[in-house]
């Protein structure tokens, strides 16, 4: 018996548009009951229309809490203990680190905070059921690498990271295999954050790409399911991040990868074999 399977019940934040909308065509399309969830009662509404008749619109700000409380709490009074809890819902704006503070704190409460009143509103009923669970909590490489520009994403990515480990751990000690913690990575992706134009970019993947990508990763029990595209392979997004972590080891100056005394340098690191 698997968490992703007939008649379980899923819940998907962000659910209205890409990597959500994706991932929740994905698990009713396996059979399992999807609760649709996101902030706009009509991008909900469409959004379960096109799923068909195992989707169920809810709509809620995941960066309240007393909402999200109420919301888990409504989830399973009507449909019961969740299966598989997808935290994906993620704004992009913010900017650097002296952009004004409401734009930090709107960033920081729905993709960092959401991901923790998720957490903290599902896992425990989760935990207290004897059911195979999933819990996947949608990161980015920028919490990774600390690209500059957008600070305060990047600082709410790299919180997301910090939590998914965290609840990896905690899940490991108190559910043994049970329940299992993953965090989802994905690299340039077509959808509505980042899009720039209505025709997908060719150096960027589909969001049902990397929903794909993720069903393979949970299947093989990865924690870190991290994404290519098609204009950036694995193996260089394992160099950037050996680069970014050398920083600290060898003590080069932060972000050295911009950095113009040491972007030479990054340069013909990539270039090697």
């Amino acid at each position: 018996m698997t968490a992703i399977e007939r008649d379980n019940l899923a819940v998907v934040t962000g659910a209205a548009s890409g990597i959500g909308l994706e991932a929740a065509k994905a698990f009713a399309a396996a059979g399992m009951r999807v609760v649709v969830v996101d902030r706009s009662d009509d991008a909900t509404m469409r959004a379960a229309l096109e799923i068909g008749d195992l989707a169920f619109p809810m709509t809620c700000d995941v960066s309240d809490r007393k909402a999200f409380d109420t919301l888990a709490a409504t989830i399973g009074q009507r449909h019961g203990t969740v299966s598989v809890l997808m935290n994906n819902a993620g704004i992009g704006a913010g900017g650097d680190v002296l952009a004004p503070s409401a734009d930090w704190d709107a960033v920081l409460g729905v993709n960092l905070m959401g991901v923790v009143h998720g957490v903290q509103a599902f896992v425990p009923a989760m935990l207290a059921s004897d059911a195979p669970g999933v819990v996947i909590n949608t990161g980015s490489k920028q919490g990774i690498t600390q690209p500059p520009g957008n600070t305060a994403y990047n600082v709410s990515k790299a919180g997301v990271k910090a939590l998914t480990e965290g609840l990896a751990h905690t899940l490991r000690s108190h559910a043994g295999g049970r329940i299992t913690a993953h965090l989802l990575i994905p690299g340039f992706t077509y959808t509505g954050m980042t899009a720039r134009s209505d025709e997908k970019p060719a150096g960027a993947w589909s969001a049902k790409q990397v929903v794909d990508h993720m069903l393979t990763g949970i299947a093989a029990g990865d924690f870190y399911i991290l994404c290519p595209d098609n204009e950036t392979t694995t193996a260089q997004d394992h160099k950037r991040i050996l680069w970014a972590a050398g920083d600290i080891v060898e003590n080069r100056p932060a972000l050295s990868r911009w950095h113009p005394d040491w972007k030479d340098r990054f340069a013909r690191y990539m270039a090697e074999r």
